[in-house]
């Protein structure tokens, strides 16, 4: 998971941090697991935008990607660390014992070759899934899932992991890597480890023309705006605009928009710090 630094042989290049990509072993995705995406660029089935600032960007296919890990007790060996261009960490392939071929959220220190294992009884290594109710107190996990048998929602990104606490009735609780420690049940599936290409926070693209890439657009201020289409336009010269606040109104930097009976709070033990 090194990182790669360019000689400013041109303008974009001289602030070009990115990933060496060693860890990948291979070109070309497995093409059975592969399916369509199509981009909207921010238009609904009208056709007017709903979402500003998105649009071009690179054709993708999507990667089906396994976070059920519903095959219990079938090793799995792994084949490839790949690329995905649709999430920050890398992807693994893994052909089960039965033949099947699946894509995995790649942990990081996940290595071809090695054999992962689903389900109860599980040892807690690198890459197995297991319940909440198995996996040792202080263990390093990710991809958590909400409910039973939904699929991992929680903790997927490049580099993040939660920890698993302590356990209170049904309950297991987890530190989130936001800061917050939350009440998960004890029935639903974690992957022991941290998610791959822990570096990703430290690149740097160097150019606009690589975030175009991506399919984002350039985002303007709402203080470089008229009064008309924004709260915080307008003004002689380069006025800062007052109090912060979205294009509707809400305030920003600061304000508490969750709802205050919001059915999950019973489950947050702690909230995420400031």
């Amino acid at each position: 998971m090194a990182l790669k630094k360019y000689k400013p042989t041109t303008p974009g290049q001289r602030f070009k941090v990115i990933s060496t990509y060693d860890e990948i072993t291979a070109d070309v995705p497995e093409k059975s697991l592969l399916a369509p995406s199509r981009k909207s660029g921010g238009r609904n089935n009208e056709g007017k935008m709903t979402m500003r600032y998105l649009g071009g960007g690179h054709k993708q296919m999507y990667r089906i990607i396994d976070f059920k890990r519903e095959k219990e007790d079938i090793p799995a060996l792994v084949k490839t660390i790949e690329y995905d261009p649709n999430r920050t960490s890398r992807i693994a392939l893994v052909v089960y014992k039965d033949g099947e071929k699946r894509y995995i959220v790649a942990p990081h220190g996940l290595k071809v070759g090695q054999t992962i294992l689903s389900g109860k009884g599980v040892p807690p290594e690198i890459g197995n899934t297991l319940y909440l109710s198995e996996i040792p107190f202080g263990t390093v996990v990710h991809n958590v899932e909400l409910r039973p048998g939904q699929g991992a929602k929680l903790v997927r990104s490049a580099g993040s992991h939660a920890q698993l606490m302590s356990r209170d009735g049904k309950f297991a609780i987890l530190k989130m890597p936001s800061g917050e420690t939350r009440m998960i049940l004890q029935t639903c599936k974690a992957t022991v480890g941290m998610v791959s290409n822990i570096d990703h926070n430290l690149e740097s693209f160097g150019k606009a023309g690589r975030t175009r890439w991506l399919g984002r657009r350039p985002r303007n201020r709402g203080v470089a705006m008229n009064p008309v289409d924004h709260p915080m336009g307008g003004g002689e010269g380069k006025a800062s605009g007052g109090h912060p606040r979205t294009r509707k109104g809400v305030p920003a930097k600061g304000y508490k928009t969750r709802a205050r009976k919001k059915q999950s709070n019973k489950y947050i033990v702690e909230r995420r710090k400031k």
